[in-house]
Parts: C-alpha cells; sequence; structure tokens
C-alpha cells in the first residue's frame, strides 16, 4: 500500500513512498487467453543502458538496500532485466528476476483492471452505485453511501482523509475484509465528496468484495483465472499467505528507530489484498505491463478510464533544485493508476509500500516501454532514482545523477524529522507528572471505527495494546502530564504514538487521543483518527 518511512509531503513527487498457487478446482477451467507469445529469448541490451548495473549498484551502496530487481521492457519485449543484491541480510540467495517482492499498492491497478473487465462483460460498470451491488455498504454519511460509486472507490477521492481506516489492517490485524469494510460506516469523513485527492487503501478492499459478489468467485481464485495464469505469472502469488519457504521471495528491511537496518517479518494484509496484497517478480510484472500496453487487459474503452484522470493531485515543489527535471506539468489519478508527465512524455505509473518493501511500476504507452523496479528496504528514494535512470536512457534524455539528487532529498526529509523532535523537546516540561496514579489509566478504551484498545499494568510499567493488532503492543512511557508516548516493542515499525488522556473537572479520564511522534512514520498508522473512550464496566 504505501511506502515507509517517507513524509507524506513529498507524496505528489514519488518520495513517499504499498509460482502462482495452485488454481481451486472452479478457476482451472479457464478458456481466456490474452495470447501472450511464449517466453523469448532477450534482445540485445540498449546501449543507453550500458551504465544501469553501475549506476543500481551505486544506489543500492547509497541508500543501504539489501536487493533490487530491475525489468525493462520495449515494443513487447523485455530488454533489461536483472537482480542486484540479496533477498535477506545475512544469507547468501541473491536476488534474480524470479525473485518474489512484495508489490503492495501495485495491486491496486489489478482490483480496477478486475471490475474493468467485469464491465467489458456487461456485469457490471463503474458508474454503478457501491450499494446496488453491496447493500450493506455504508460510508459515515448517508449522501456519500447514496452516491459512491464504483469509479471513487477506485480514484482516493471519497472524503475520507489521507490513509483513513488503515489501522484496521496495518500492520496486520485479526478483521476479515467486509469486517474492515463494515466499519467503514464510523471512520470519519473529513473532506468533501468528489472534492479533493486523499489517498486510501481500505475502498480498495471494498472493491474486491465487488469483484467477489459480480463473479461468483474469491477475488483470489479472480486475479489468478483472469490475469495470472493467461499471462503465465508463474512467480506471482495473490497474497503473503500463499508464500511457501521453498519459494524465490525477497526478505522485507527496515531500520529500526530509524537507525539499524534489520529484516522484517512477513506480513499478511489477507484483510485488504485489493488494496496491496499480491506478490510477483519483475519477470512477471514484465508480461504485466506488456500486456497493458499492447491492450490486452481490457478494451480500449476501459483502458481510457483508467488512464485518464478522474481525480486531480496537487503538485508540490521540488524538495530540493536537484529534483526539478521531474516536475509533472500535469499530475492526477485515475482508476488504479497514477498519472502524470515527463520531458513530454504521458507516464502511467504507481507505486507501492510494504513493510520492509517498496517499487514502482511505470509505463510511458506512447512509446510502448515500461520499467518495474522492486526493493527489499524502506526507502523509496531507490527506487525513484532508478526509475529516472532508465527513463532517461530509454528517452534518450541527458543523463543525470538521481542518485545524488534523491539522497539529497532524504538527507532533507532526516533533517525535517530532526527538527520536529528538536521542537518536540523544546516544547516538553518533563516536570509535569501523570495526574493520577499510573494504574488509573489502565482501562479498556474503544473506537468507534477500531475497536478496543487496552492499556494495562505489567509489573510497574503501564502497557498498551490494539485488540485486533498484534504488533501494537508497547510501553507507555511518561512525557509531560497526561501524556505519554507509546513505544512499540517492534521497534521496526518506527510507528511510536504520543496518547493523551482527557480528563474531566473531577480527574476522571473520559477519552483518549493520538498522533504519530515522527513525521517519518507511514501515514497507515491513522492515529490522528482515532477517538478513545473508556468502557464503562457492566453492572
Amino acid at each position: 500500500m504505501r511506502m515507509k518511512p517517507i513524509a507524506v509531503a513529498l507524496l505528489s513527487l514519488g518520495l513517499l513512498a504499498g509460482g502462482s498457487a495452485a488454481l481451486s478446482a472452479h478457476a482451472q477451467d479457464t478458456t481466456l487467453s490474452l495470447n501472450m507469445a511464449p517466453d523469448k529469448a532477450p534482445p540485445p541490451t540498449p546501449v543507453a543502458l550500458d551504465e544501469l548495473d553501475a549506476f543500481i549498484a551505486n544506489t543500492q551502496k547509497k541508500f543501504d538496500v539489501p536487493g533490487i530487481a530491475i525489468a525493462i521492457v520495449k515494443d513487447g519485449q523485455i530488454v533489461y532485466e536483472r537482480g542486484f543484491g540479496i533477498r535477506e541480510m545475512g544469507k547468501p540467495d541473491k536476488v534474480t528476476p524470479d525473485t518474489m517482492f512484495a508489490i503492495a499498492s501495485n495491486t491496486k491497478a489489478f482490483t480496477a483492471s478486475a471490475l474493468a473487465k467485469l464491465a467489458d462483460e456487461g456485469k457490471l460498470s463503474y458508474d454503478d452505485r457501491v450499494i446496488d451491488h453491496l447493500p450493506w455498504f455504508r460510508m459515515n454519511d448517508p449522501y456519500v453511501t447514496h452516491e459512491m460509486r464504483i469509479k471513487d472507490l477506485l480514484s482516493h477521492r471519497s472524503g475520507l482523509g489521507l490513509g483513513a481506516g488503515d489501522l484496521l489492517y496495518w500492520p496486520g490485524t485479526t478483521y476479515s475484509t467486509e469486517e474492515v469494510a463494515r466499519r467503514l460506516k464510523d471512520v470519519p469523513l473529513v473532506g468533501s465528496f468528489r472534492g479533493q485527492y486523499a489517498y486510501d487503501n481500505i475502498l480498495f478492499g471494498v472493491a474486491g468484495l465487488v469483484v467477489e459478489k459480480i463473479s461468483g468467485m474469491s477475488f483470489r481464485d479472480y486475479l489468478i483465472r483472469n490475469f495470472f495464469t493467461p499471462l503465465g505469472m508463474s512467480n506471482t502469488v495473490y497474497n503473503s499467505d500463499d508464500l511457501k519457504p521453498s519459494m524465490n521471495t525477497a526478505v522485507g528491511h527496515a531500520k529500526s528507530d530509524f537507525t539499524k537496518l534489520e529484516p522484517v517479518k512477513v506480513m499478511s494484509w489477507h484483510n485488504v489484498s485489493g488494496a496491496g496484497g499480491i506478490y510477483s517478480s519483475v519477470h512477471d510484472i514484465s508480461k504485466w505491463m506488456i500486456a497493458n500496453m499492447q491492450g490486452k487487459i481490457v478494451s480500449p474503452k476501459m483502458q481510457k478510464q483508467m488512464w485518464s484522470i478522474i481525480t486531480p493531485m496537487n503538485i508540490a515543489e521540488p524538495p530540493v533544485p536537484e529534483l526539478a527535471g521531474m516536475k509533472p506539468n500535469f499530475q492526477g489519478y485515475g482508476a488504479g493508476w497514477q498519472l502524470s508527465d515527463y520531458r513530454g512524455n504521458k507516464l502511467v505509473w504507481h507505486t507501492g509500500g510494504w513493510p520492509g518493501q517498496v517499487s514502482r511500476v511505470t509505463l510511458v504507452p506512447d512509446k510502448k516501454i515500461g520499467i518495474v523496479v522492486l526493493t527489499n528496504a524502506e526507502v523509496g528514494a531507490a527506487f525513484q532514482a532508478v526509475t529516472y535512470r532508465a527513463l532517461d536512457a530509454m528517452l534518450g534524455n541527458p543523463p543525470h545523477d538521481w542518485n545524488n539528487a534523491y539522497g539529497l532529498a532524504l538527507a532533507k526529509q532526516q533533517s525535517n524529522a530532526d527538527d520536529s523532535w528538536k521542537k518536540h523537546l523544546a516544547s516538553r516540561n518533563a516536570s509535569l507528572k501523570p495526574s493520577l496514579p499510573l494504574a488509573s489509566y489502565a482501562q479498556t478504551y474503544r473506537d468507534p471505527w477500531y475497536g478496543d484498545v487496552r492499556v494495562f499494568m505489567e509489573g510497574s510499567k503501564l502497557r498498551m495494546q490494539f485488540a485486533k493488532t498484534p504488533d501494537l503492543l508497547g510501553t507507555l512511557e511518561p512525557w509531560q502530564g497526561n501524556t505519554f508516548i507509546a513505544k512499540w516493542d517492534q521497534r521496526w515499525l518506527n510507528g511510536d504514538a504520543f496518547v493523551n488522556f482527557n480528563l474531566d473537572a473531577d480527574g476522571a479520564i473520559v477519552g483518549a487521543t493520538m498522533s504519530a511522534v515522527s513525521p517519518l512514520t507511514d501515514f497507515s498508522f491513522d492515529y490522528q483518527d482515532l477517538r478513545l473512550s473508556p468502557v464503562k464496566e457492566k453492572k
């Protein structure tokens, strides 16, 4: 779904950085054929790419990325595909073009295509109301509920805030997909319906449920039957639950406390797979890119809808002058794809962020060029630098040191985060102690959309546990007054949060709010939308 840890303010500049499992019996009788030619011996590598190997090796070193895989297609053929580095720190297994990475939010294009394909078959329209297919579907406003269309699920214009509802699945919860979707009715809307762009994941989970309702099969089987198998994507699985130890799979890496790089555990987004579940390789994604540019996925009519701007996006100023050359003239979101331009060429692209893995898929449809970059570390600067270096080579642009440019942007981002922490420290009055004994804060609190959060004593420590999120377990350390910092035991999450308890005039706790400590914290930690209230004990 998103890239971690990367500042929200840099989203529009791309600094933000989400073998096929056996088919079920009913999915094996597919008659669909996308007429994909069998893999051919690759043509000679274009001379323009002669320096790319060295560039990527420098990218790995500069941004501390254990492994990178890249493939470039041109005119329906793979012209370059490589694996660099290792799948996991401390282990010898090399990254190859067949190594599977979490492609995260690059899954969204598959989800949008699934609905477009059903539209081509006359089974739905992008303009259908969601409630016509899922009568139980509810948003936090009756008008939005009534008017929400299939197209709105795919274009980030619902009125939800950035990453709203993501704690229902991030960093891995026990809710089901339908339970996540049904809780949308209590997730607050912070913007006007269709009034502005705000990236979300949760509605792509709803989109997957629509696919299941219309097709009569699981979303997993639909993707396998209609895309993975016909395209020959033999190193692609629906989500991490389909991974097996014997598979050629990359392990994600993150910097605990934003400093020390370490492997992170594999997580399952079983409950919002339509937003970011797929694992795939650059070799397989090459087939996906070629089929899209050859018009073999959906009809020209539906592809035009997907690749046309539905939701305009603001264009931010580059954070450093060295990135001025990639500032687009237009930018917006279609259906499952982001749309912009680069040096006079329209780009159709998306990025993906997963715990420890970030990526980018980029199409230049008019030139029949496609580039996919998959990485196993949480640093969007790496895949951006490689993507733009490859674009320049394929488009015949003058060379530019994108590693240096993105390195400067990353340094500025870190500097801004350091300044933010210094401001917190300067404003803190450490002499202000909690108003109540620590044990008085130990209660169960409930948020309308997330559910229960338990605060309890463990020895002399105050601890917090999100009931449906095993990894959100940590210690509440006093900060000042009735504000604490939740420091999660899993330090690679980089998601520590301020927790502010609100007291009434009699000193009783009436609620609590939360906010991320660092601006580098991934926006899927949507603490700001939580409104926690003590659960009253039944008499």
